[in-house]
């Protein structure tokens, strides 16, 4: 087989820095400027919240979320400013862990985001696990 692997395109970015986000009710960003692994075909913004395909194709995205302590808020993956079906974790109680894994068909220029949303609170990502995690990678 030749050509590029598409699985040469990924990223993976945490927060284990401890931040404390200003959640609002439409969302935020939550930055991952720690462990950085990115590939080619994928870039990252300057304030480590928005991550890039070049390429379309189908991608594995897989999140995790750990916080000081539980909340009402909920979690997501956004596409170009969009919340991603799949990927939304709503609890009915107070939760201080989210996670999600999906395998989404994204269009080349898709800006990938994870977020936190749906209560105005200050969430202070855990020290002691990984406070967020995202992984990207192309499958196809």
């Amino acid at each position: 087989m030749t050509g590029v692997s598409t699985t040469a395109t990924y990223a993976f970015a945490n927060n284990t820095s401890g931040t404390a986000i200003s959640v609002l009710l439409g969302g935020t960003n939550i930055p991952l400027p720690n462990n950085q692994n990115i590939g080619t075909g994928i870039t990252v913004s300057g304030g480590n919240t928005v991550f890039t395909v070049a390429n379309a194709g189908n991608y594995y995205i897989a999140y995790t979320i750990n916080l000081t302590a539980g909340l009402l808020v909920s979690s997501r993956i956004t596409v170009n400013g969009s919340p991603l079906a799949g990927t939304i974790n709503s609890p009915a109680v107070a939760t201080g862990s989210f996670s999600a894994p999906i395998i989404v068909n994204l269009p080349a220029g898709a800006a990938v985001s994870l977020q936190l949303f749906g209560l105005v609170a200050i969430a202070t990502l855990s020290t002691t696990t990984p406070g967020a995690t995202l992984t990207i990678i192309r499958l196809s």
